[in-house]
Order: C-alpha cells, then sequence, then structure tokens
C-alpha cells in the first residue's frame, strides 16, 4: 500500500509533459517509432505525458519537426511551457526535390521553439548549410525500445552461412532500393543469406523480402540474423540501423548522413556499392572485434538528455 501511494504521489507531482507528433501504430516510420518508444520511457519515469495538447500544468512540450498541428498549437495558452523542437533532415536532400519544406520546419522553429533538439551533427550542419536558423540547437542521438530491440544472444559463427538483414518503412528510392538489387545478383548465395524487411519498389530473386512487421517481429528478425545493411541516403538519424546495433549486429552502411556517427568503429562503410561484398567478408573476418565496438546511446541516456533540454529533471 505505502508502495502505491508513493508512486501516485510521484505521479501527482511529476511535471506534465506534452509530444506534438502524429501517432500511429506500428509499423511506421523512424519517427514515429522513436517518439513511441519516448512517451513509453517517460511513462516509465512516471511522468504525466499527454499528446497534442498543453495544459494549465505543463511544463513542457516536445514538436516533432513538421509532423503536427500546428493550427491547433497557435491556439495554445503556450505562455508558461518550454517548447522544444525536435528537427532532422534536411528533408529535401533527402527526398531529393526542395518542396519547402525545411524552411518550412525553420519558420515553425522561430515560432514556436526555446530550444532545438537535432538527431545528428550531420543534420545540424546540412540545415545550417542551407542558411537556416534556429533556437539554441543541440545535437541528441536517437535510441531504441530496449525492452523490445534487446541484444541476441547466439554467438556468430563463421562456418555457417551469414545473414545479412536490412529494413526500411518507406520504398523512396533513396532508402537503398537500387542497391539491394544490384546485391540481389552479385552476392555469393552459397555463402550469405539476405533478407529485406519493409517496403521497397524493387523484386528480388535472391533475396528474401518480407512486409513490413510491429517492431517485436521485426526485433525477432534482426535477432535471428548475423549482419545489417543499409544503403539509404541522406538519413539524418536511421532509427532503423539504431534498431540493428541495438539487437547487437554490426553494419555495412553507405558513407552517407548521420550513418558513420551512428555506427562508428562497428562496421564499415561505402560509397560505392561494388565495396560491398569486399566489405562484407572483412567483416565477417573481423566480425567480434567489430560486434564488441557498438557504442549507441541507451534510450535511458537519450531520455536524461531530453529532459535537461526541456528543463525538466530526471
Amino acid at each position: 500500500m505505502k508502495s502505491f501511494l508513493s508512486r501516485l504521489r510521484g505521479w501527482v507531482l511529476q511535471p506534465q509533459i506534452s509530444l506534438f507528433h502524429e501517432f500511429r501504430p506500428p509499423p511506421y516510420g523512424g519517427s514515429n517509432q522513436f517518439f513511441l518508444a519516448l512517451r513509453t520511457e517517460l511513462q516509465q519515469r512516471s511522468y504525466k505525458v499527454s499528446d497534442n495538447v498543453i495544459a494549465s500544468k505543463t511544463k513542457s512540450c516536445l514538436l516533432n519537426a513538421f509532423a503536427f498541428d500546428v493550427n491547433l498549437l497557435r491556439k495554445l495558452n503556450r505562455e508558461n511551457c518550454k517548447i522544444v523542437h525536435r528537427v532532422d533532415g534536411p528533408v529535401g536532400t533527402y527526398r531529393g526535390t526542395d518542396h519547402g519544406v525545411d524552411q518550412s520546419v525553420a519558420q515553425l522553429n522561430q515560432e514556436f521553439a526555446d530550444a532545438t533538439i537535432f538527431q545528428s551533427n550531420y543534420s545540424l550542419q546540412a540545415n545550417l548549410a542551407l542558411g537556416l536558423e534556429f533556437k539554441n540547437p543541440t545535437v541528441v542521438l536517437n535510441a531504441a525500445d530496449h525492452r523490445i530491440f534487446s541484444k541476441k544472444t547466439d554467438t556468430f559463427d563463421p562456418n555457417k552461412k551469414v545473414k545479412i538483414i536490412a529494413s526500411s518503412w518507406s520504398d523512396h528510392p533513396n532508402k537503398g532500393g537500387p542497391v539491394y538489387k544490384w546485391l540481389d545478383t552479385q552476392l555469393d548465395w552459397t555463402r550469405f543469406e539476405f533478407t529485406f524487411v519493409g517496403r521497397t519498389q524493387f523484386e528480388f530473386q535472391n533475396i528474401r523480402s518480407l512486409p513490413a512487421v510491429p517492431s517485436h517481429e521485426l526485433a525477432a528478425l534482426l535477432q535471428q540474423h548475423d549482419i545489417y545493411i543499409t544503403a539509404s541516403l541522406h538519413e539524418s538519424c536511421s532509427n532503423a540501423l539504431i534498431e540493428a546495433l541495438s539487437v547487437g549486429l554490426p553494419a555495412i552502411y553507405v558513407q552517407s548522413g548521420g550513418n558513420p556517427e551512428i555506427v562508428k568503429q562497428a562496421g564499415f562503410g561505402f560509397t560505392d556499392k561494388e565495396e560491398i561484398p569486399h566489405l562484407l567478408q572483412l567483416l565477417v573476418e573481423e566480425y567480434k572485434t567489430r560486434q564488441a565496438q557498438i557504442s549507441i546511446s541507451t534510450l535511458d541516456e537519450v531520455v536524461d538528455q531530453y529532459l535537461f533540454v526541456m528543463g525538466i529533471g530526471r
């Protein structure tokens, strides 16, 4: 009884936090994945979390890029609420065309934000290079939900077929589809297996293609594989890549966007797809060393950083 009353008292006294994001049931994009993990962790810490509303006791509000109801936010009383804006992109670079989204995000930032969180140094510098301005920017990389994406327990056996996996919610060509299609005809299929999970515009002959699945199913699939590969271009901070590393998979990644910041020494980067077969063999040879160098922030650490920027103690 005492424990229950203590938790109840802590819940009542905790400051309220509001998340402005269009939440979707998974499977969905990486931004949605992160906000679901963030909300779960905040609730686990007994913070009172609301979605898309600012009440009289709301101390801080987190906006997700442009994926929130701007008109609703304008109508709410924000006087005593610290507004933090989570920004990614540049979206124009990622999409390959400029729809004015990045300029719109910067304008929203100037209108609403007290502080800004970028998801990688790449994203911050690339946005600044466009001449855009943001309020009090800082960098906090993403993290995966450890309750779902837990470390695999089996050990790597180089004498068995090496199992490669890639994943993507979006089927945009910049998500790596053309590279995977090339690998479909180039890899030694007596040595490797390859599974793609998600949406793609391409059909494969040798790569096993599975539809997008909910997080728990994706985590189980990742745990059944050895190496993660991503050819996704201009990613701010790939949640899919972080999820794979969280499970314990070293990675082969395209040298683009925030990928090098995330992987560091836990794999190898490529600039040309023809480098991949050699890098795969090298990763197999150095598997234990590279796997041991996986170094990503935990969800607990990332939430601490978010709370600090939002002006809320742990």
